[in-house]
């Protein structure tokens, strides 16, 4: 996959951020709860935020971009991805969630070590560190509802 310029890593970058749109506006199709619904729609709201931020990029120096250090509980590490289905519990739903943000953050990471430009290579390190950071929200409320109910 090669990048000529920043608006082709934007772009790329823009499409995943799409997908990961439609992806929560599926789960929030078989939530059955209106709190999951209400989650799933946030969340939804955030990747569309994310597409906002990618596209102010354009205009934005790369060199003031920070990237925060994200801490990873590492739950998703131990947990298996499915495919969403109409009959997901509460717990689907945050593993399915958790394991797309953990996806998307591998794959900026893996991005990141392919470019030369450490202008290109800051920016995927920033994507990356977006999605950590969501993979972080989803794996704190999975260790808060699910793992202390157990």
């Amino acid at each position: 996959m090669g990048f000529e310029c920043l608006n082709d890593i934007l772009d790329f970058a823009v499409k995943r951020e799409k997908e990961a749109v439609l992806f929560y506006k599926e789960l929030q199709d078989l939530a059955k709860f209106s709190a999951q619904k209400k989650m799933l729609f946030e969340l939804e709201a955030m990747e569309r935020g994310h597409i906002e931020i990618l596209e102010n990029i354009r205009y934005t120096k790369l060199e003031l971009i920070e990237i925060p250090e994200i801490k990873n509980l590492k739950i998703s590490d131990y947990l298996v991805k499915s495919k969403p289905t109409e009959n997901m519990s509460y717990q689907d739903i945050l593993i399915s969630a958790m394991k797309k943000e953990e996806s998307a953050n591998k794959l900026y990471i893996d991005l990141a070590s392919k470019v030369d430009s450490p202008e290109y290579k800051k920016l995927f390190l920033k994507l990356a560190s977006e999605e950590a950071k969501h993979k972080l929200y989803f794996e704190k409320i999975y260790n808060d509802e699910i793992l202390t109910e157990n």
